[in-house]
């Protein structure tokens, strides 16, 4: 079952899924802390060339199927135009001042 976006227990993940399925570019990286570093299946990755191959030029959109650390962790339903749907696991390191250091995603 979905959890609704604005239901998502981190304010700071709750932000990102929403910047995620809105498109929202400027949104997306407002959130995230000078030098904030990603992950995709264990390798450290380019974070704005990554953001842009998979979250907004392929139209990126979550959909939650579960939550754990303070909602800090999910398990979602992940699509983008070029690899279809799969489920995939995200995880949150958040600053002190609400903004994402780290996040780390790849196949569930």
């Amino acid at each position: 079952m979905t959890i609704q976006t604005a239901r998502l227990s981190d304010p700071a993940v709750r932000a990102f899924v929403t910047a995620v399925n809105a498109h929202d570019r400027e949104g997306f990286m407002q959130l995230l802390a000078p030098g904030a570093t990603m992950s995709d299946d264990g390798s450290d990755r380019d974070l704005a060339e990554w953001v842009e191959q998979e979250i907004f030029s392929t139209h990126g959109h979550l959909e939650v199927d579960n939550e754990s650390r303070g909602g800090r962790a999910l398990i979602a339903r992940y699509s983008n135009d070029t690899w279809g749907e799969m489920r995939t696991r995200w995880s949150f390191v958040v600053a002190g001042d609400g903004r994402i250091t780290r996040f780390e995603t790849g196949q569930a």
